[in-house]
C-alpha cells in the first residue's frame, strides 16, 4: 500500500464536534486513508491537540500590501499569489478563492486569466476567483466605485469576464437580484458555468430573494453589510437564513462588520449554512496608516487595526482580520465550541463549493490540515501529509 503516517492523540473537527480519533495519510499521494489493520510506518504524537481540516478563505481580496486587483504583468503577480500563498499557511488556511472586486471589463479581463485554480509549491492553494461586482446596486456600493456598475439587462457576462475566464476562473459571484435580468444570468452561472452565485451589495427585498434562490442563487455575502437591515416587517435577504430553502450565508466576525451580539445571532440562527469570511483587503498584516488606493479605490484608505475605511468617511472598504482570529471570535463572542466555528471555514464552506477533495477529514480527501492548541490558535499547518509551517 506504501508508507502510511498516523497522526495520533489528538482530537479532531468532524461536523462541530471533537472526535478522539487518529488520522492516517498514505505518504505517496498526501491522502486520507482508512485503517488497514497494519502498523503504520511513522507514528507523530500530537499531544492532545486539535486537528481541524485545513481552513477555507472564501473572501479575500488580499493581504500584505497587495490587492489582488494589483495586475502588472503575469509574472508579477504569480510572484505575489505565491508570497500570499505561503503567508496563508500561517493563519490555518490551505485554500482560497481570491476576490475581484468591481473593476472595467477590462481589468476583469486583464486579471482572471491568473486566477485560475492552482496549486504552489508548500502553500496554500489558489481555489478559483470570487467576482464581487459589477452587477451590484448602487444604493449598496460599500467602497465599490459606483461607476462601473453594470446592469445585467445591458451588458453580457462574456464581454464583462470572459468565456475563458467564466469557464476556468471564475468560482463565485456576487451580485444583486433586484437588477433586471439578475434571474437569468443567475441560472445560466449556476446550470452552464458551474459558477455559485451569492446575493450582496443589495436593497432586495425577502421575495427578490426567494426569486433568486429558485433561480439558482445559493450564498448570502456578508450578511447585514451592504444589504437592507432586518426589519420584523420587511426582514429582506437576512431574513433568508432561516428559510425553508435557508441559503448559506457569510458574515465577518472582526468586531467591527457586526457586533458580537449579531454576530451570535447570525450564527445561531442556523450553524449549519453559516460561513466565517475576513473581507481582508491588502492592508492586513500592515501597520496602522494612510495608504493609497487602487482599481477599485480611486482615494486614500485608512487603517486603524482591523478597520479600513475610505480616508474622511466612515465608509468600511473591508477588514484585516486573519481567518484563525475569526475563528477564535465567533468561539468567543457566540459561546459556541471552538469545533462549531471550524465548521463555518471548513465543511460548510466545502458543501457549498462542492469541494469534493479538501474541508473534510474523510477517505480519499486530500490530508491538508491545522494543528490547533485549545484557544483556537494555530500550531501547525500540513499540506498533503507535509509539514508546512510549524
Amino acid at each position: 500500500m506504501g508508507m502510511i503516517r498516523a497522526f495520533t492523540n489528538g482530537r479532531l473537527c468532524v461536523n462541530g464536534s471533537l472526535v478522539a480519533d487518529q488520522l492516517l495519510v498514505l505518504e505517496e499521494s498526501g491522502r486520507i486513508v482508512a485503517p488497514s489493520g497494519d502498523i503504520p510506518d511513522e507514528v507523530i504524537d500530537l499531544e492532545g491537540k486539535i486537528i481541524s481540516p485545513g481552513f477555507l478563505e472564501l473572501q479575500t481580496n488580499g493581504v500584505l500590501g497587495f490587492h489582488f486587483t494589483h495586475y502588472e504583468n503575469d509574472e508579477q503577480y504569480l510572484t505575489q499569489l505565491q508570497r500570499i500563498s505561503n503567508y496563508f499557511l500561517s493563519r490555518g488556511v490551505t485554500g482560497f478563492w481570491a476576490t475581484v472586486p468591481t473593476v472595467s471589463s477590462t481589468d476583469f479581463n486583464k486579471i482572471l486569466p491568473s486566477l485560475s485554480p492552482r496549486s504552489f509549491p508548500h502553500g496554500a492553494s489558489l481555489l478559483g476567483a470570487h467576482v464581487e461586482g459589477p452587477y451590484l446596486a448602487p444604493t449598496k456600493r460599500g467602497a465599490h466605485n459606483v461607476k462601473l456598475f453594470l446592469s445585467p439587462n445591458s451588458s453580457s457576462l462574456v464581454s464583462t469576464y470572459g468565456l475563458q475566464n467564466l469557464q476556468t476562473s471564475v468560482k463565485l459571484l456576487t451580485l444583486a437580484p433586484e437588477l433586471p435580468a439578475s434571474a437569468s444570468i443567475t441560472t445560466t452561472l449556476s446550470q452552464d458555468y458551474n459558477i455559485r452565485v451569492s446575493l450582496g451589495h443589495s436593497a432586495a427585498s425577502y421575495s427578490d430573494g426567494i426569486s433568486a434562490l429558485e433561480a439558482g442563487a445559493k450564498l448570502l455575502t456578508h450578511v447585514f453589510n451592504a444589504m437592507n437591515p432586518l426589519h420584523h416587517r420587511n426582514p429582506g435577504l437576512a431574513g433568508l437564513i432561516t428559510s425553508p430553502a435557508a441559503p448559506f450565508y457569510s458574515v465577518i466576525p472582526d468586531g467591527i462588520h457586526l457586533h458580537p451580539a449579531t454576530l451570535t445571532m447570525a450564527f445561531r440562527a442556523n450553524p449549519d449554512r453559516c460561513i466565517l469570511i475576513t473581507d481582508s483587503v491588502e492592508l492586513a498584516g500592515l501597520p496602522d496608516g494612510i495608504y493609497s488606493g487602487h482599481a477599485q479605490i480611486p482615494g486614500l484608505q485608512r487603517k486603524e487595526g482591523n478597520k479600513v475605511t475610505i480616508e474622511g468617511t466612515d465608509t468600511l472598504i473591508g477588514s484585516c482580520c486573519s481567518l484563525d482570529e475569526c475563528v477564535r471570535n465567533l468561539a468567543e463572542w457566540s459561546g459556541c465550541t471552538l469545533a462549531q466555528a471550524v465548521k463555518c471555514v471548513t465543511e460548510n464552506i466545502a458543501e457549498l463549493m462542492g469541494e469534493s477533495d479538501r474541508g473534510v477529514f474523510e477517505v480519499g480527501r486530500r490530508a491538508d490540515f491545522v494543528v490547533l492548541d485549545d484557544g483556537g490558535r494555530v500550531s501547525q499547518t500540513w499540506i498533503e501529509g507535509k509539514k508546512v509551517f510549524g
